[in-house]
């Protein structure tokens, strides 16, 4: 009989287990170099991406106008990932990279330039925002899928946590710092202030190592496209786990409501912004004690678990008549849909095939961008029709039940095992 190990001992031991794996950053220097140069240029990108709608009202006064920019993201982020997946695969991944990076730091320039006119052109706004959601989305499979070129396999869990991670934080300091910035050195600086943090990336990508395509892999195409859905369709832990997330994002996402509730807890905007954060704070916090999560082998089971989590704290929000419990709650939603956003990334490189890997991930990509956007559709739309407390409690026992029935008619969401990716 082996002696008990000491509680000093133990201790220890599960601090370690559970604290934020930062291994990929002292064993990988590509991926040190890419984590902290896009760690600041995402910064600036969601500082850009908020001072558009600001400039937009200020220059219209139109929630309307506002609300049209939402058209010029959703058709690039369905569509344009379908093609930036099948160039990842076909190209060196690096080259890629580094074109869009530049396009998208031209879209930002002219963002610049326009507002330093003496009459800033709406139009101008729908356009770029239209060209720089493109580029962004072009390069985004290429740089979804390149973790197992730079990281050793038992590592990805870890590198995924640390991208969600810098991800998080960029949700939650960029709005503010856009707000802060815009009142203090106006929207030309502002912008400019973006522009700069893509020093940053482009010298992370620059010194890549080159990453040319598998000697297997097809031609861009149409059928290449095809050949991705296809095989997401053959795969059923792939078509499992994204379905597991289109149902918890559709019937679940309570965005579009808060400005009501935020109305209902006696706050104006302070109050509408502590709610849109409180999810990123959440999952900000899960990422700091994160490091279990590359010990899960059953990533399948642990995609379901998340996903009936983020619907039971949908259930507790909708039953909360303070602020912070609101908050609370969200908060739990936000670090469930962390938990699940990695273990699903995770599956999706594992159990891909190297020439697959950009065209799978540009359509997990066009399915995590779209779901969200039809979710708050889907919220708004019952709450017109019914009250806001059953938008959000009918979310939440949706979410769970529709995860449940997942479970059971998809077996291989309880038989994945990540030690058997293959499988």
């Amino acid at each position: 009989m082996e002696p008990l190990e000491p509680a000093e001992a133990r201790a220890p031991s599960l601090v370690r287990r559970i604290a934020l794996d930062t291994r990929p950053l002292r064993d990988s220097q590509p991926f040190r170099r890419l984590w902290i140069g896009q760690a600041i240029s995402i910064i600036g990108g969601e500082i850009t991406f908020v001072a558009i709608p600001i400039q937009m009202y200020h220059l219209t006064h139109s929630t309307l106008a506002v609300g049209l920019l939402g058209f010029c993201t959703l058709g690039p982020l369905l569509v344009v990932p379908l093609v930036g997946g099948t160039l990842a695969d076909a190209v060196d991944r690096r080259r890629l990279l580094l074109r869009t990076e530049v396009a998208v730091a031209v879209v930002s320039i002219l963002l610049a330039v326009n507002a330093a006119l003496p009459h800033p052109q709406v139009w101008a706004l729908y356009v770029l925002l239209t060209l720089g959601t493109t580029a962004f989305s072009l390069g985004t499979p290429a740089m979804r899928s390149l973790l197992p070129k730079i990281v050793d396999q038992d590592q990805i869990a870890a590198a995924s946590a640390l991208e969600g991670m810098s991800s998080n934080l960029a949700a939650v300091a960029g709005p503010v710092l856009a707000g802060v910035l815009v009142s203090a050195i106006g929207f030309t600086s502002t912008y400019l202030v973006d522009v700069a943090t893509f020093a940053a990336s482009f010298a992370s990508l620059w010194l890549l190592p080159a990453l040319p395509p598998e000697p297997d892999a097809d031609r861009p195409s149409v059928q290449s496209v095809l050949d991705g859905f296809r095989y997401v369709l053959t795969r059923p832990i792939l078509l499992g786990i994204f379905l597991v997330d289109t149902n918890a994002m559709i019937f679940g996402m309570p965005m579009a409501l808060f400005p009501a509730i935020g109305a209902k807890l006696g706050g104006g905007a302070t109050v509408v912004g502590f709610l849109y954060a409180a999810p990123y704070a959440g999952a900000l916090l899960a990422s700091a004690v994160s490091g279990w999560v590359g010990h899960v082998r059953r990533q399948g089971i642990g995609v379901v678990v998340a996903a009936i989590c983020w619907g039971i704290a949908l259930i507790l929000f909708g039953f909360a008549t303070t602020l912070w419990v609101a908050l609370v709650t969200l908060a739990l939603a936000g670090a469930a849909d962390y938990i699940s956003a990695i273990l699903r990334s995770v599956i999706v490189l594992n159990a891909t095939p190297p020439s697959m890997r950009g065209r799978v991930t540009g359509i997990e990509f066009a399915q995590v961008a779209s779901a969200p956007s039809l979710g708050n559709v889907e919220s708004g739309a019952v709450a017109s029709l019914t009250s806001i407390r059953f938008s959000v409690l009918s979310g939440g026992f949706l979410s769970v039940i529709g995860t449940i029935a997942l479970a059971a008619f998809v077996p291989a969401l309880r038989r994945y095992d990540s030690r058997h990716p293959e499988a």
